[in-house]
């Protein structure tokens, strides 16, 4: 990508897009397009078009998207499928329309069948059933990666897709009803520590293993993409280690510095059982995660401010 070139990032104020502007600010490219949900709905097919025959963008990142935990998932189904359909195929159609010279599309592990074999590997996307409490999410990002292999097989586009492992760092979401595992065990421990509460209620068995990935490092792998892919399969992203959620708590617990127990709730879901991702595709590219779990979560919690996390008591009258 040139310098100079027009950059189009998709949800620059979500974990992921904020954490691509920074890696791009950093290589240099200071022409970045950026429009909040305010400013331009991608869900609006007319909104979007005039955008890109306004600005016309050289280059695309993909990384606005509807997304939650389990719960969010599980109960607002539609809002999921139908928000990332809409995303998606405005997006990619408008790159084609208008010429976008590269495009580059973030889905989410959970493509991938529920039962999969481990790690995950990019041949194994429909090969069968899907976790049932994100099928609709699932099936969206899927549509995404459909989207960009037919744009290339039909008109010859340089788009291109890439399939995160799960994420945490700056930006991220610590609502307990729509998070991910991560940044609610860091609240749910925060916030016990504060009360001097003698245990934190886990959801699940605590066997479930899940591979974390700083939002930092994806951020580097995409550039890293964009620069030196061009394939039609999409592509994973993830550090190729994982561990259980049990041992994800206690390393939480551990970086709070909180001093009580650990109560698992076995009458909540798990949710899937492994999603460790087979990165050897991207390994062969010669880009690897840097930044290990214990040190970037610690770096994630020092730099939170809870004030903004945490409500607020209303002012005494």
């Amino acid at each position: 990508m040139e310098k100079s070139a027009k950059i189009f990032v998709a949800g620059h104020r979500g974990m992921v897009g904020s954490a691509l502007v920074r890696r791009l600010q950093q290589a240099g490219y200071g022409n970045l397009l950026l429009r909040t949900s305010a400013q331009l709905d991608l869900t609006n097919q007319a909104a979007v078009a005039a955008f890109f025959a306004e600005h016309q963008p050289d280059y695309v990142f993909l990384a606005a998207a509807k997304v939650g935990g389990i719960v969010a998932n599980n109960t607002y189904r539609a809002d999921f499928i139908y928000l990332n359909l809409m995303i998606e195929a405005n997006v990619i159609h408008q790159s084609y329309v208008h010429g976008v010279k590269k495009l580059l599309f973030l889905g989410s592990s959970c493509i991938y069948p529920k039962l999969a074999p481990q790690p995950l590997h990019e041949d194994s996307l429909l090969t069968g059933p899907l976790e049932p409490t994100n099928e609709p999410y699932a099936v969206a990002k899927i549509a995404g990666i459909k989207l960009c292999e037919a744009y290339r097989q039909q008109y010859g586009c340089d788009f291109i897709s890439a399939m995160p492992t799960n994420l945490y760092g700056p930006n991220d979401n610590y609502d307990l009803n729509n998070s991910h595992v991560l940044p609610a065990l860091i609240r749910k421990f925060h916030t016990a520590k504060l009360a001097g509460a003698p245990s934190v209620p886990i959801w699940g068995t605590g066997t479930p293993r899940r591979e974390l990935m700083h939002v930092d490092d994806l951020a580097d792998a995409c550039l890293h993409l964009m620069h030196h892919y061009s394939g039609e399969q999409f592509i994973n992203i993830g550090t190729g280690q994982d561990l259980t959620i049990l041992e994800l708590a206690q390393l939480v617990k551990q970086v709070v510095g909180y001093p009580g127990d650990i109560a698992l709730d076995p009458t909540k879901p798990d949710g899937t059982p492994r999603k460790l991702m087979d990165t050897s595709k991207l390994t062969s590219l010669g880009w690897q995660a840097k930044i290990g779990l214990a040190q970037g979560v610690a770096q994630v919690y020092r730099q939170l401010d809870w004030s903004q996390i945490l409500p607020q008591p209303a002012p005494v009258a």
